[in-house]
């Protein structure tokens, strides 16, 4: 799927405001993950031909970021910290249990597609919570099992949809004319 043309303008600006086209890379693959969610072989592609640069540049860099995703992911992302502190406090057993309560491997995501979780031996830096996890980039310190069940719980709940605005200036309703202000001498 080709990138809108929004998206393509951008990443034609970007090019244009670095002194190296190199420097284009990372906002431009954050543009294409902004619009699509994650980042395609085909959407690379194009990114390069926008930048001008070679497309296996632009694969190594997104492969290389975590950040990036390269195949579609669910709806919330969990990180669980397996780095040595959190291990110490039980972070194997949180993993396992983790894997087992969402019915899919590290690097899976459910079948609903609500969640998609991987584990991380680097330090998500909040170790005095451990064992922890990430949740959509906040912090779940002092995990159990029952303090999982009710995170997984809550990221199953379905997302709130906004009422619609009335479709005609007619329907919307009339607002109130603002009081009159008093001045000091009416007080």
């Amino acid at each position: 799927m080709p990138l809108a043309k929004s998206t393509a303008d951008h990443i034609k600006d970007l090019a244009q405001r670095y002194p190296s086209k190199q420097s284009a890379i990372i906002p431009a693959l954050w543009a294409v993950q902004h619009e699509q969610g994650y980042v395609t072989p085909e959407a690379m592609a194009e990114i390069a031909e926008h930048l001008g640069l070679p497309a296996s540049l632009i694969e190594a860099t997104a492969s290389f970021y975590s950040m990036f995703l390269t195949k579609p992911e669910g709806r919330h992302e969990v990180v669980i910290c397996v780095n040595a502190p959190c291990m110490l406090r039980g972070a194997d057993e949180m993993t396992a249990y983790l894997g087992r309560a969402l019915g899919v491997r590290d690097g899976g995501t459910t079948a609903d597609g609500a969640i998609t979780w991987h584990s991380t031996i680097e330090c998500l830096g909040a170790c005095g919570g451990a064992p922890m996890m990430q949740v959509d980039h906040q912090f779940e310190e002092n995990l159990t099992e029952e303090r999982i069940d009710a995170i997984i719980e809550r990221l199953r709940q379905p997302v709130a949809v906004a009422a619609p605005a009335p479709a005609a200036a007619s329907e919307r309703p009339k607002r109130k004319a603002p009081a009159p202000r008093r001045t000091r001498s009416e007080s």
